[in-house]
């Protein structure tokens, strides 16, 4: 397959985007109900609710300020409106994101109460919205790709065809000079030996084994006598034919291809640094904590291999659903973007099996919507590190 072209919209930093979403962003639950009423006062924005951002505090909060920063700033978003409880937090996201160039405004509802903070808010996002109307796309290569990965009720077929095509994808977008993300550092526990040598140093796979241990020592060292059977694998991992953790975790690998080694291990939502090139980031397995810690990253568009059928999406990065189970594609198949079960039948190998995923990702980054997209799903959910203060 030659080195494919995309349309996107070039943001004012830089980076490229393959969404125009003008959003309304609360920094807190408290703000939700006036961000939603924002967007249903102005066609075209979208409102991104979510339950946190009240007396956190230390790393948590950190992460909290990173993700919410990191989703304003992501390539697909052309402006953000920030709306939040009282001013000092509400101005730390919207300083951050403001590095990126991006006309973002924030408002507080201390002293102004709902109506009063809609109405501007509202003016605000009217404006955004016709400014961000007549952006236009623009032809870009596709080493300007930002893709990230996870897999999601994993089953036989997906370590044995939709992650292989993923990974398939991975090698040559690699080759291509995308820079591409996987992570759930829980689902690689038995294969974290091997994860280790796909580093591509010995600083990075000591690296990853640094997260790994910490995901061991705070979650199954303390919890050891515990029945966790329900968590890994999963009730669904265990009907599709998964028995073990170990099997889950060799299939998971396998959506970083055969070629590609991951330069360096991010914390949760950080943005890449080092340039092209495949990246791990430490995330939860949980599908919509991990893509929306991805999205808050900087990735633009997201593949999703599935066995026994999801349906995640995100607010901002669009997720593309694969799947290799044939009855999947038969009583899921609204949620289904690529099928990739003619591997399994020998009607396809694996090798046109990736390139029939570029060309989807392809399609996705020139405008063509996802399941997810079509059907509604905008799964935003926060990753919280402590309990509140």
């Amino acid at each position: 397959m030659s080195k494919p072209t995309f349309h996107g919209y070039r943001r004012e930093n830089g980076r490229v985007g393959v969404r125009n979403h003008v959003i309304i962003l609360p920094l807190d639950d408290l703000s939700n109900a006036a961000c939603e009423a924002v967007a249903n006062n102005i066609k075209g924005t979208m409102a991104i609710p979510h339950p946190y951002g009240r007396l956190q505090f230390g790393a948590d909060l950190d992460l909290h300020f990173r993700t919410l920063i990191g989703t304003g700033a992501n390539p697909n978003v052309a402006a953000v409106v920030v709306i939040g409880i009282e001013p000092k937090w509400t101005g730390i996201i919207v300083d951050g994101i403001k590095k990126t160039g991006k006309p973002v405004e924030g408002f507080s509802i201390e002293q102004h109460g709902d109506i009063a903070t809609i109405a501007a808010a509202s003016r605000k996002a009217k404006e955004f919205v016709q400014w961000a109307s007549e952006l236009t796309r623009e032809p870009c290569d596709v080493s300007e790709l930002w893709v990230s990965v996870k897999c999601g009720e994993s089953d036989t077929t997906s370590g044995l065809a939709s992650n292989p095509t993923v990974g398939n994808f991975i090698d040559k977008m690699n080759e291509w000079g995308a820079t591409t993300c996987f992570g759930e550092t829980s689902e690689l526990t038995g294969a974290e030996a091997v994860c280790q040598t796909r580093g591509a140093t010995p600083e990075a796979g000591a690296k990853f084994m640094k997260t790994w241990q910490a995901y061991m020592d705070e979650v199954i060292e303390p919890f050891k006598t515990s029945d966790l059977s329900d968590s890994q694998p999963t009730k669904g991992n265990i009907e599709g034919g998964l028995s073990t953790i170990e099997e889950k975790a060799f299939g998971n690998l396998q959506k970083i291809g055969k070629k590609t080694s991951y330069i360096d291990v991010l914390e949760p939502a950080e943005e890449p640094a080092k340039g092209p090139g495949l990246y791990f980031m430490d995330t939860s397995s949980a599908a919509a904590e991990c893509v929306t810690l991805q999205a808050a990253a900087g990735f633009v568009v997201h593949l999703f291999p599935t066995g026994q059928g999801n349906i995640i999406g995100n607010p901002i990065e669009p997720v593309i659903k694969l799947t290799a189970n044939p009855r999947t594609v038969r009583t899921m198949g609204e949620h289904v973007d690529f099928d990739c079960s003619g591997i399994l039948r020998r009607e396809m190998n694996l090798d046109q099996a990736g390139d029939g995923l570029i060309d989807m990702a392809i399609r996705t980054c020139n405008g063509r919507l996802t399941a997810a997209e079509a059907l509604g799903h905008r799964e935003f959910v926060l990753t919280k590190l402590y309990r509140s203060a």
